[in-house]
């Protein structure tokens, strides 16, 4: 029996999350914290809404996902975003200490690999470009329709 739970899957569900953020007028990130195959937290964006520039998409799922097992560390999960996080987000990744980081899209301008992979906790995976198309898509229908 083929396993459905991969990295696209898991993509798209952190995309649902995007678009929940796009449909509130929220910068349309998402994120999705994995365990066992089991998506333990999500989030997106929330900065307009909570007026609050530390709500980002991956703050919200880090939180629901440390909440939901009890502990800080989420070093047996993986975190999947639509968006490159930004160095703010990074340093909470590198504290939360996922086993992987999955992410869509790159983000040139804001993203933590502008410093580097050194970002992240050491034994933490990261894999760039799954579903980008479709994050970048969703990411510039936003901001065309701000204009």
């Amino acid at each position: 029996m083929e396993n459905i739970f991969d990295h696209t899957w898991f993509m798209r569900e952190a995309l649902k999350e995007a678009q929940k953020a796009f449909d509130m007028g929220e910068v349309p990130v998402g994120a999705v914290v994995v365990y066992e195959n089991k998506i333990i937290g999500k989030g997106h964006n929330l900065t307009e809404q909570l007026h609050d520039v530390t709500a980002h998409a991956e703050m919200q799922a880090i939180t629901a996902a440390a909440n939901y097992i009890g502990a800080k560390y989420l070093s047996e999960c993986s975190l999947y975003v639509t968006l490159e996080p930004c160095i703010m987000c990074a340093g909470a990744i590198f504290w939360s200490q996922p086993a992987a980081l999955i992410y869509g899209a790159s983000d040139a301008k804001r993203g933590f690999m502008k410093e580097g992979k050194h970002l992240l906790h050491p034994k933490t995976e990261l894999t760039s470009g799954v579903l980008e198309e479709q994050a970048s898509e969703l990411m510039k229908a936003f901001f065309k329709k701000l204009r």
